[in-house]
């Protein structure tokens, strides 16, 4: 019987061990995918930018151009330090800021002077 109680601790601890290596092995290889360079998110961006230029934004919505592309700035110099995370958030900040520049750039009327 003492056999058995030693043999049943040891298993338990055994298996303690191994569900907190399980949690910090996932746990690391969830920090590694957050942390990877946000490419997806800069080539996004760039794209949303050019789009908007294209379509005039520059004239037409020049303060939503100029965050834009504050943003995406901020983004490469946050990728050149390594700070992934920010550099992504910035990234979607300038593409978010594009597209509103675009929406802002195709809803004039130009057929209709301002007064």
């Amino acid at each position: 019987m003492r056999v058995k109680n030693i043999i049943e601790k040891f298993v338990c601890r055994v298996g303690d061990f191994l569900r907190r290596v399980l949690l910090l092995l996932v746990l690391a290889g969830l920090a590694a995918c957050e942390t990877g360079p946000p490419v997806q998110e800069m080539s996004d961006a760039r794209q949303a930018i050019a789009v908007a230029r294209q379509a005039g934004a520059e004239l037409l919505a020049p303060d939503d151009m100029r965050a834009a592309q504050s943003y995406l700035d901020s983004a490469q110099r946050k990728l050149s330090e390594r700070s992934y995370a920010q550099a992504r958030s910035d990234a979607i900040q300038a593409k978010n800021r594009a597209i509103d520049a675009l929406e802002n750039a195709e809803s004039v009327d130009l057929d209709d002077p301002q007064p």
